[in-house]
């Protein structure tokens, strides 16, 4: 997975949650990604929502200068329960074609544990500079739709704790700190948002000389902005900024509305 999918993927697919509900709903969020105001991606998803359960499909496209220079385009699916504070995955998909490589990422859980990991193609030989996966990287991890949910009991403590994320080869720890209030206003929410520091760690599963992880981790100042759904205590990213090497990418919620 290029890694302009992997920021898109994890700031965006949950911005529709709302579990402590009796019913299932239907949610539907819209977003894109743009690099020096310029759009490189959009991506729309679908989020059926549960007392005890969520559902959640979508579709990611390059667009604009992204298309011209990385013709990306597939589809996301992922499943999973709330057991108490804690969200558990049971399984994420990812199809998508990259120019003319197909390629599929399939993760199975065990009470937020991996169980199976699918990679097609599968991944190159490993040189002497990869870092394995340790034993007990893989439990009560998850995977890159399920980190973007927060947990709190008010904005104040969205910017607590670490988040395990693991994307089918990468374990990374995402450490949130708390930078500020404010406000904002789109279509289907207007009100207080929460930016926290999010401080990447790559734990395993990466080659520790490849640049782009060691920038993330050093330099890079990710920030992102969080808003309550509702009275639920959920917290979900609707804007971000991640610096990389060439730039700063940003991500933004455009669109968020109940359907059914």
């Amino acid at each position: 997975m290029s890694l302009q999918l992997r920021v898109f993927v994890a700031f965006v697919a949950l911005a529709a949650v709302e579990p402590a509900l009796a019913e299932t709903r239907l949610y539907r969020g819209e977003y894109s990604l743009s690099f020096l105001g310029l759009t490189l991606a959009r991506a729309n998803f679908d989020s059926r929502i549960g007392e005890k359960t969520y559902a959640i499909e979508g579709s990611v496209t390059s667009a604009g200068l992204g298309a011209i220079f990385d013709d990306t385009k597939g589809t996301l699916s992922a499943t999973g329960t709330f057991s108490g504070k804690a969200v558990r995955p049971d399984k994420f998909r990812a199809d998508y074609v990259s120019g003319k490589k197909a390629s599929i990422v399939d993760i199975r859980f065990s009470d937020g544990d991996v169980t199976k990991v699918t990679n097609v193609p599968p991944p190159k030989k490993r040189g002497k500079d990869w870092l394995p996966l340790g034993p007990n990287d893989l439990l009560k991890v998850a995977d890159p739709i399920a980190a973007t949910l927060v947990q709190a009991g008010s904005l104040a403590e969205v910017c607590n704790g670490t988040i395990k994320m693991f994307d089918s080869e990468l374990r990374a720890d995402l450490a949130l700190s708390y930078v500020s209030k404010g406000k904002v206003d789109i279509e289907g929410y207007k009100g207080d948002t929460v930016t926290c520091r999010m401080r990447f760690k790559p734990v395993s599963g990466y080659r520790k000389s490849k640049r782009a992880l060691d920038y993330l981790k050093n330099e890079s100042r990710i920030m992102v902005a969080f808003a309550p759904l509702g009275k639920t205590g959920i917290y979900a990213p609707i804007h971000a900024t991640v610096g990389t090497q060439i730039g700063t990418i940003t991500v933004t919620a455009r669109r968020f509305e109940v359907l059914e």
